[in-house]
């Protein structure tokens, strides 16, 4: 069983929803409040053929216009749009950003008569275009694509309510019949018309395309009370649902800006190096690539770069979570958003504001934000048929009661109203996509990146994971792990001048072998006369007229220096996955070093996770088979395979997914790309690894740490069980109050304060997933 089908290309990860115009598509939903009721009405144009994709976002190379719409936040309004823009031509295509509730229209930028048409048609299908600047750094651009916030109307809300609140008391306390009556119902039609304006709006625009939304729903309700005499009560339910909107609005903006604290991460400003030489600050979004900027202890990191001067030790939790500062010095990679503890480091830049780690983050876990996963595209087709449903059941009990019940029409008519209240599937939409946003950050606040919630949910159900060696489960990085003077009673000084001699040979040689033992000696090198690169073997060269060598077993063997004795040895150290350069001068071998790539500290705990959650461990490596046999031994892997070639790793995923099911894989080179795209679930290095990988994974581990596989595969279980808790909260609520609002003595308030009351509890629910990684990182830093 394959959890998702996919190609090994970046494109088949969440990128802006950008389609070609006209064709329709159906979107995936972002986060949004009731206009959540009119998921699935499109599910007809979801695969329409001919549909073209583009891939290019909103970083500052996107063509067109960019606009926000502040009350569009979920694939039914995106529709609406899609619907009002057809009829016009010369528009190319159409990016909608639902979580950041902005439009780019993309069209003929000196077309201005087409845009003006296409702010109007918009507007007239009840959405308000305000057109933005196009965002070009993470700075004062993104805050304002990032402005979630729903403020703007409560003061207009809480006056509706006021009035709604005196029409109540007006139909209690004054003669219901005369003047009086007649200004109650002007104050609760003021009342109606200040909470609902935008409701009725949306709702009779949805009507007459024989849509059933929420605002639809709420329109016919709220009005069908007011003509049956219930003016207190309508006033009161639309002042009490727009409030409850608004309510629910600020809570869920918490999860989908959940990862918006990331862009605090920056400084708005970075101290810069002139043409001079002198020192002055400059906003970070006009920082150019290979600028010097100097960071003083205590400060943020305000760009991506490498360290040209000074040591320090980096806090890089918000980047990778890792809890510990890193030690950083020239040559090493520093990331924006970090946080400088102890010296002041220089660094040269290396990455634009809008294309460091952090803004790549940001926009990945944004896109990741739009997908939709398995149980969310469940509950939209459920919400399809659901409403419809109690919309029929409705106007049943208002047309049969009165003959069934013996009810009066007007009760019977009332009993129908309620029920359309309540039929607003808003916590059962919610239910999932606030559950999956709040796990993608939670995610990235943990340093993996999870590219969308099919992954997020899907990763519950591996059965196994495969991962490479060099990098992945290794360190990557050739280290000395052990070394001896060889031959008959060596003493200290033999000791001594052969870590000299092999240290003074290693350091004159760029390859890593030498590299890793010079690294290592930590030895001051003596001059080298008549230094010689032996391409394959080794080097040669003349300290204090000794003629020496420091080679490999061949370079040895040719020179008719090795016996028996070195033979064995050699062998067991090659058993282990050791490579062997050995010292010698013209007559013996002096000393012998072994070189090896070490496992990562986290790889033995990583494998015994996978293990005690029932998910099989394996190692596959182009490493040559001893090696890999050896690494496997250390880390706890009983299958390890070896001397595999891309294609043959991609052979071994498909027969892992064949025997085992749902097959993960993890590494961090472009060798592994084919095998990360062929698993179900692919997983990256994302501090080592390449681009190309990390392109090709599903899953970004940010600081290497293989422990986040397991992680990832809790918080999925963790994910869908809340999913499912929250679908059976949202069911359960709404089924006891249609058997009280067709049986029992249900009212339209209690109907409002019942969506309400599910929608904040299955939000709430979900933002639990929020709250665990705080508390993560509260115990961490304490």
């Amino acid at each position: 069983m394959k959890i998702d089908t996919k190609t090994a290309t970046a494109h088949d990860h969440p990128t802006e929803h950008t389609h070609h115009h006209p064709a329709h598509h159906h979107a995936a939903p972002a986060i949004g409040s009731c206009c959540g009721a009119d998921h699935g009405h499109d599910q007809g144009h979801a695969d329409v053929a001919g549909t073209v994709a583009d891939t290019d976002t909103d970083t500052g190379t996107a063509t067109g216009r960019l606009y926000r719409i502040s009350t569009m936040d979920c694939s039914a309004e995106e529709s609406d749009i899609r619907r009002a823009l057809e009829p016009l031509t010369g528009i190319r295509s159409l990016g909608f950003q639902l979580g950041a509730r902005t439009l780019r229209i993309d069209a003929d930028e000196s077309d201005d008569v087409l845009y003006e048409q296409a702010v109007q048609a918009i507007r007239k299908a009840g959405y308000d275009p305000q057109p933005i600047k196009r965002r070009t750094a993470a700075d004062g651009d993104s805050a304002q694509l990032h402005d979630h916030g729903s403020s703007s109307g409560i003061a207009r809300y809480a006056l509706a309510l006021a009035l709604a609140v005196g029409a109540e008391l007006m139909s209690f306390f004054v003669p219901g019949d005369g003047v009086w009556r007649y200004v109650g119902m002007a104050v609760a039609a003021v009342a109606i018309a200040l909470a609902g304006i935008d409701t009725y709006k949306k709702g009779v625009a949805s009507l007459l395309r024989g849509k059933l939304g929420i605002n639809a729903l709420m329109a016919v309700a709220v009005t069908g009370a007011f003509l049956i005499g219930q003016w207190p009560e309508a006033a009161m339910v639309m002042a009490l649902y727009a409030i409850a909107e608004w309510i629910e609005a600020k809570a869920v903006d918490r999860a989908r800006n959940a990862i918006k604290g990331l862009l605090d991460l920056t400084p708005p400003e970075a101290l810069v190096q002139q043409p001079g030489g002198g020192w002055a600050p400059m906003p970070v979004a006009a920082v150019p690539l290979q600028a010097l900027v100097r960071i003083k202890p205590g400060e943020q990191v305000p760009l991506d770069g490498v360290v040209t001067d000074g040591h320090s030790a980096i806090n890089q939790a918000p980047i990778t979570g890792e809890s510990i500062p890193v030690d950083k010095a020239p040559g090493d990679p520093v990331f924006a958003g970090t946080i400088n503890t102890t010296g002041e480091l220089q660094l040269r830049v290396t990455a634009r504001a809008n294309n460091s780690t952090l803004a790549r983050i940001i926009h990945a876990v944004e896109q990741a934000q739009g997908t939709r996963a398995p149980t969310q595209r469940f509950v939209d087709r459920f919400a399809a048929v659901y409403t419809p449903a109690v919309f029929a059941i409705a106007i049943a009990v208002a047309v049969l009661m009165p003959f069934v019940a013996s009810l009066t029409w007007q009760e019977s008519i009332y009993k129908a109203l309620v029920l359309l209240v309540i039929a607003c599937p808003c916590a059962l939409v919610i239910s999932t996509p606030v559950t999956v946003v709040s796990g993608l950050s939670a995610a990235a606040r943990r340093g993996i990146l999870i590219k969308g919630g099919t992954y997020l949910e899907n990763a519950r159900l591996l059965k196994a994971v495969a991962f490479d060696k060099t990098g992945t489960l290794t360190e990557g990085k050739p280290q000395l792990v052990d070394w001896r003077v060889w031959g008959d009673g060596p003493n200290e000084n033999d000791a001594a001048t052969a870590q000299h001699l092999a240290a003074s040979l290693a350091a004159r040689s760029d390859h890593p072998v030498s590299k890793a033992i010079a690294a290592s000696l930590k030895e001051s090198a003596a001059h080298v006369d008549a230094f010689q690169a032996l391409p394959g073997q080794g080097v040669s060269g003349t300290i204090n007229g000794t003629p020496l060598r420091l080679g490999n077993h061949r370079m040895m063997h040719d020179a008719g220096l090795c016996s028996d004795a070195l033979e064995a040895e050699l062998a067991e150290h090659e058993q282990q996955g050791r490579s062997i350069t050995l010292l010698a001068d013209g007559t013996r071998v002096l000393a012998l070093f072994a070189v090896a790539d070490t496992l990562k500290p986290s790889s033995i705990q990583a494998v015994a996770d996978l293990k005690a959650m029932g998910v099989t461990a394996v190692m596959l490596t182009g490493d040559n088979s001893a090696t890999a046999q050896a690494i496997a031994k250390e880390a706890g892997l009983l299958d390890a395979r070896g001397d595999l070639m891309p294609e043959a790793k991609l052979d071994a995923i498909k027969a892992l997914q064949q025997r085992y099911g749902p097959t993960g894989m993890t590494g961090d080179g472009i060798n592994d790309a084919p095998a990360l795209a062929q698993a179900d679930i692919g997983f990256a290095m994302g501090g080592a690894g390449t681009d190309t990988a990390m392109e090709a994974a599903d899953v970004v581990i940010m600081n290497d740490d293989l422990q986040r596989v397991a992680e990832t595969i809790r918080l999925s279980h963790r994910t869908h069980n809340i999913l499912w808790q929250n679908i059976t909260l949202a069911l359960g609520i709404k089924s006891v109050f249609l058997l009280l609002a067709i049986f029992g003595t249900a009212t339209m308030w209690m109907a409002v304060f019942a969506d309400m009351g599910a929608s904040l509890l299955v939000i709430g629910n979900g933002l639990r997933l929020l709250r665990g990684v705080a508390a993560k990182e509260a115990l961490r830093a304490a």
